[in-house]
């Protein structure tokens, strides 16, 4: 099984970057409180600390 994280984005895209709107809509999230289960991958983990200002991890699994 490959380890999966559970991201929740707490943060508005308004007034935000494009670059950052784009991550957001690239880990599938575009509206506030939504979460997403994501493959834990360097990749992945990189979009989340791009804006991570506007998003949290909730659990970790695997």
């Amino acid at each position: 099984m490959a380890k999966t994280i559970v991201v929740k984005q707490i943060g508005s895209p308004i007034r935000r970057p494009k670059d950052q709107k784009q991550t957001l809509i690239g880990l599938g999230l575009n509206k506030m409180h939504k979460t997403r289960e994501l493959e834990d991958t360097p990749s992945v983990r990189g979009m989340v600390e791009k804006i991570s200002h506007m998003v949290e991890i909730i659990e970790e699994k695997g």
